[in-house]
């Protein structure tokens, strides 16, 4: 289930908080920005719940031992509008951030002012960056297992990566596709515990470790994957229908290039409160400089970031 996002004369001037992004770490900052009294507007350019709307159930946020991530970030944004934050769907052209303004310009024409903005724009998945990946995505290449996996039914397919979200896909498709190999570089998985112990017990996952993708081949779609032993350098085939690529994310920051500090990789510098280095423009989310992604600590970054907004600019 998609969401109605918010119309365009729905939309006031101004706003104490306006959220840039749409995910778990913008709606618990709605949430706790208007349950301290604020006004808040949360503007999303595709749909709200992020990256949650691509993952088919998830098993590890608090209290719901199992639930399809379309399902979360439905309630989640429920909770937000319920509380009465208001939601704009749209694309963020440009951010004024300096210590007198804050303005958000999204295409349409809109130029909203802000209290406080949240950057909260998450990330993209990587590329691996070898020959045929430009050719063959979306010709048997993709980055999203739950969004494609269904066109690969009884087929063999690969997983390139080795962290939780590769191995989390292997273990969805199992229950599409006939087999399925992961590649990794390493000579072993860095996945958690649990993740592994179930992919190793899937009698579908196959496994080559000490292995890079050198290219892909075939003709008008994807057809088999040319693999580089690390450790011997020898070149093997493997034919393949399919192929999706889990090798980390790139952090959506480009909105905010040369405004904030960002690190090396691009995330969002942040202290403990997700304050950047500009009063009064925070960055909570996958997008900012941290140590775990996960649902849960997407969430608590919205919150923090909320409650010491309304105690140090509001109250």
């Amino acid at each position: 289930m998609l969401f109605d996002l918010g119309r365009r004369d729905e939309i006031r001037d101004y706003y104490d908080v306006i959220t840039v992004g749409g995910g778990p770490a913008a709606l618990g900052a709605a949430v706790y920005a208007k349950r301290a009294g604020l006004s808040v507007l949360v503007v999303e350019k595709t749909v709200e719940g992020g990256q949650l709307n691509l993952t088919t159930y998830i098993d590890n946020y608090l209290g719901f031992p199992s639930i399809e991530g379309q399902e979360l970030a439905r309630k989640m944004k429920e909770h937000a509008q319920l509380l009465g934050a208001e939601f704009l769907g749209t694309q963020v052209q440009e951010l004024i951030l300096n210590e007198g303004e804050r303005i958000v310009k999204t295409e349409d024409g809109q130029s909203i002012s802000a209290g406080v903005v949240m950057i909260a724009t998450g990330a993209e998945p990587k590329k691996l960056q070898v020959p045929g990946e430009e050719r063959f995505t979306a010709k048997g290449i993709s980055y999203c297992a739950t969004c494609d996996g269904y066109f690969f039914r009884d087929r063999d397919v690969a997983v390139i990566g080795g962290g939780d979200t590769a191995i989390n896909d292997a273990l969805y498709l199992t229950k599409i596709a006939r087999s399925v190999t992961v590649v990794h570089r390493r000579d072993k998985l860095r996945a958690v515990k649990i993740l592994q112990d179930k992919a190793f017990a899937n009698q579908k996952i196959k496994f080559e470790f000490n292995k890079i993708v050198e290219s892909f081949q075939g003709d008008n779609k994807l057809q088999e994957i040319v693999l580089k032993d690390t450790v011997t350098g020898d070149l093997k085939r493997l034919k393949v229908d399919g192929v999706f690529i889990a090798i980390g994310l790139r952090p959506n920051s480009d909105l905010v290039k040369g405004l904030v500090q960002t690190d090396e990789n691009g995330y969002i510098v942040t202290d403990e409160w997700m304050q950047t280095s500009l009063p009064r423009v925070y960055a909570i989310g996958d997008v900012r400089k941290k140590s775990v992604r996960q649902i849960i600590t997407a969430v608590s970054d919205g919150a923090i970031a909320a409650i010491h907004a309304a105690e140090n600019y509001f109250s």
